[in-house]
């Protein structure tokens, strides 16, 4: 498959996946002519990529945590499922720290109208 059918059937640009050729995540054999010519697959591994991407995952944690497509089913869901309940624990992190950082601006907002609101209170 072709660039340009690549970008039809996943809606990525060309730009993009030079950039995912460029990293290693995508794998583009190239014809006598010098066209890159992508196999069929690589549009699941794409979908695949950004589904991961979606879920929060970066490009970096994708190439080196994320199973790749052509890992057998039976190997690869234990690490999937590994890799989501890790990616799960970061972002409860985050959100307990985003409720700290909240529960300190609404109490600085809060606090006498004389204080300054960035001073630091003991």
């Amino acid at each position: 498959m072709r660039i340009g059918a690549m970008v039809a059937a996943t809606g990525i640009s060309r730009d993009t996946l030079r950039f995912y050729e460029k990293r290693g995540l995508l794998r583009a054999r190239r014809t006598a002519d010098g066209y890159r010519d992508y196999p069929p697959e690589a549009v699941e591994w794409l979908r695949y990529i950004r589904t991961a991407q979606a879920l929060g995952f970066t490009l970096a944690e994708i190439e080196a945590e994320l199973p790749l497509l052509d890992t057998p089913a039976a190997t690869s869901a234990p690490m999937l499922r590994a890799a989501l309940a890790a990616k799960l624990g970061e972002i409860d992190r985050r959100i307990d720290g985003l409720a700290a950082l909240r529960g300190e601006l609404a109490r600085r907002l809060h606090a006498l109208p004389e204080e300054c609101p960035l001073a630091t209170v003991a």
